[in-house]
């Protein structure tokens, strides 16, 4: 562990908080200590660039922001701070959101501070701390899934053509950037919609974001 490591809680539990600034100092042998803490989400952005700090402990619950939206707010105020979310046990939506936005790991909050002393000085040290049920979670989130079934009916230009539909371009403009008249836009575009069962462009776009057909790896 580096010596004189600065720590910022946000968080508005207050006697979380206080456990906390009690905690991490003697946990850490004295090398790491809490110097600013806040429990506003509108004082999130001055407390970090007042107190530079090394870790910040953030509750990703604490409104407004809240989620992926408060984590940014710290990392565009303290880019060289370890943000380490907080999060009661159950706030699986909420903790994923937040690890997905930059936090480096999570912390499970508990009425027991003494509970928290080894995931507390690993997440001090460095490490990616994540209790193990929504470790859990993580896992089953990066599991591969199979593909949509109304992938296995499109082929290249299919998916090309859905694709500028889902970005809006005419029947005109569709027609020009593939190098083809619009009456053979107007067919490719019936095949289209018969082929994924649906009666509109509308439909077809959002069933393919939602299919994830859209991203650069259906292309």
């Amino acid at each position: 562990m580096q010596n004189g490591i600065r720590v910022v809680v946000v968080d508005g539990h207050a006697t979380f908080v206080r456990g906390l600034e009690t905690l991490i100092p003697e946990v850490s042998d004295g090398r790491a200590t809490v110097v600013a803490t806040t429990g506003e989400s509108g004082k999130v952005a001055s407390v970090m660039r007042a107190a530079v700090p090394d870790v910040v402990l953030l509750d990703p619950c604490l409104p407004p922001p809240g989620g992926r939206h408060l984590v940014a707010l710290v990392r565009e105020a303290a880019p060289q701070a370890r943000i380490v979310a907080i999060a009661d046990d159950g706030d699986h939506t909420v903790a994923v959101e937040a690890l997905h936005a930059g936090a480096a790991g999570l912390l499970r909050r508990t009425g027991e501070m003494t509970e928290m002393r080894q995931p507390l000085l690993a997440a001090l040290e460095g490490w990616a701390v994540v209790p193990p049920a929504l470790l859990s979670t993580l896992l089953e989130q990066a599991r591969p899934r199979p593909p949509h079934p109304v992938a296995a009916h499109l082929d290249d230009d299919d998916r090309r053509l859905l694709r500028l539909i889902a970005g809006g371009a005419s029947t005109s403009e569709i027609a020009g950037l593939l190098h083809v008249s619009e009456r053979t836009v107007k067919r490719l575009t019936a095949s289209l919609l018969r082929k994924m069962k649906v009666s509109s462009r509308t439909e077809a776009a959002a069933l393919a974001g939602s299919a994830g057909l859209l991203t650069s790896e259906a292309a």
